[in-house]
């Protein structure tokens, strides 16, 4: 693969008098914590914080296992934080075990029930590229939305494997457990202050726990400014500077769009009759306030996009619509700051009210590189669905958002959404690196990598996407 680097986009006054960003304010403390068990939340953690705490070895009630098969923190007062995740050091390591937390609600003495992390947290940048060899990734579980909360606890219990030895006289082996990943900490995450609420979400009763005003951007560090504005210039043919969303078109408004971006591109049949789905709503980064000082300057290019592979996040479904830029702001410094990504991996997000958001910066119509689908991130977009859908059917609002967006954006590279699609391999646990794979140009995180994303229920409903895209598309 060949990526192309994109260096910092130049700036007007006129672009830096339209983007606000957030005043820094101090963390929240309900109860005390200890100084030294939290990494201090300053400079470019000021709008929000990761506090990530250590696992040590617990005591275990099965005696088959060895004191360092279970890991984890007792019940603690913590600094407020909403989302929760495990990382550990070796990025290649897999977690085999079963990994609890429980939390308590801020201000009370509610305590939930325990809740499983997913262990195989399969997003991820392909093999030997700079993302991934830049010395600051690593393993992780996936982020789980558990709401404003002060107080957690935090188990993690390696898998044994019990055999029989001697079944004439009933006995067994002592159990074999895969040891535990080294560096195991846990990650609080606090998503910072509010964003502006996408149109048409459900009331406010998921309303983040404070506000805070915006500064100017003259009094801002110059880095985050110069960030800001050019995440948002990445967007300039869609979208005026600093707007919260990329308004939707209709069809012959997208197809006047698509000859205005890709009119030296297009072949014949495509000047006659445009394939694209009529582009939809997408509240841009900073719509919802992403805090652009956290990830990597410069943005990074595929050549085009081929194919589609839709994921859900595994952050459970227990969060409402208007929390959802809280919910992308952890997801995206879990990402960066936990997990050591340059950016968050997805290229869109969408929530279960059918709301769609640009996820990695660089530009929603344009091919970004993402961190997704590890092996296939080449050539493809990222589309993580907010949520758990193993057991859990999504919306019909979301399988809708997820047809419209695809219907666009293959459009723009003249892909059928019905149709098949080779990819090279990158390098992964279901093909090697190198082979070419004949894919269906929607398909599912499983398709490329062996994982449960993005859930049986929400894969069970591809079929029908790809439909409906082509639909939008006229074909």
């Amino acid at each position: 693969m060949r990526g192309l680097l994109a260096s910092s986009i130049g700036v007007t006054c006129a672009l830096a008098l339209a983007l606000a960003l957030p005043l820094t304010s101090p963390a929240m403390a309900a109860r005390p914590v200890s100084p030294a068990a939290v990494r201090p939340v300053t400079g470019a953690e000021a709008l929000g914080g990761t506090q990530s705490l250590p696992l040590a070895p617990l005591a275990s009630r099965d005696r088959t296992l060895a004191p360092v098969a279970e890991q984890g923190l007792p019940r603690r007062d913590v600094r407020h934080f909403s989302l929760v995740g495990v990382i550990w050091d070796d990025p290649d390591t897999v977690l085999h075990g079963r990994v609890q937390v429980r939390t308590r609600a801020s201000g009370t003495d509610t305590w939930s029930g325990w809740q499983d992390l997913e262990t195989h947290n399969d997003d991820a940048a392909d093999p030997g590229t700079a993302e991934r060899t830049s010395g600051r990734v690593h393993g992780a579980t996936a982020p789980l939305w558990v709401g404003d909360s002060d107080g957690v606890e935090v188990r993690v219990r390696a898998e044994a494997d019990h055999r029989a030895e001697d079944t004439a006289r009933g006995s067994r082996t002592a159990a074999t457990t895969a040891p535990l990943p080294t560096g195991l900490r846990l990650e609080l995450v606090d998503p910072g202050e509010s964003a502006p609420a996408p149109a048409g979400q459900e009331g406010a009763a998921g309303a983040p726990r404070r506000a805070v005003a915006p500064r100017s951007a003259p009094t801002a560090p110059p880095d985050e400014v110069l960030a800001e504005m050019d995440a948002s210039a990445a967007n300039a043919d869609l979208a005026d500077p600093g707007a919260t969303e990329i308004p939707a078109l209709d069809r012959q408004q997208t197809e006047q769009e698509l000859f205005a971006l890709r009119a030296g591109e297009l072949t014949g049949q495509q000047r006659v009759k445009p394939y694209i789905g009529p582009r939809p709503r997408i509240v841009t980064r900073h719509g919802w306030g992403a805090d652009e000082g956290l990830r990597e300057r410069k943005f990074v290019y595929t050549k085009k996009v081929k194919a589609a592979f839709v994921h859900h996040t595994a952050s459970g479904n227990g969060y409402s619509c208007t929390q959802a830029p809280s919910l992308i702001r952890g997801i995206y410094r879990y990402h960066v700051k936990s997990m050591g990504w340059r950016d968050i991996g997805y290229n869109f997000l969408v929530d279960k009210c059918g709301n769609i958001y640009e996820g990695r910066a660089g530009g929603v119509a344009k091919p970004v590189l993402g961190a997704h689908t590890l092996g296939f991130n080449s050539n493809s977009m990222g589309i993580a669905v907010l949520g758990s859908f193993g057991s859990k059917k999504p919306p019909a609002a979301v399988t809708k958002a997820v047809a419209r967006l695809a219907a666009w954006k293959l459009g723009l590279h003249g892909v059928n959404p019905k149709g098949k699609t080779y990819l090279k391999s990158g390098g992964g646990n279901l093909y090697p690196k190198g082979k070419k794979v004949r894919l269906n140009v929607i398909s599912g995180h499983r398709d490329g990598f062996a994982t449960e994303c993005p859930g049986w229920q929400l894969y069970r409903k591809l079929g029908s996407t790809r439909t409906t895209a082509a639909r939008l598309q006229g074909r």
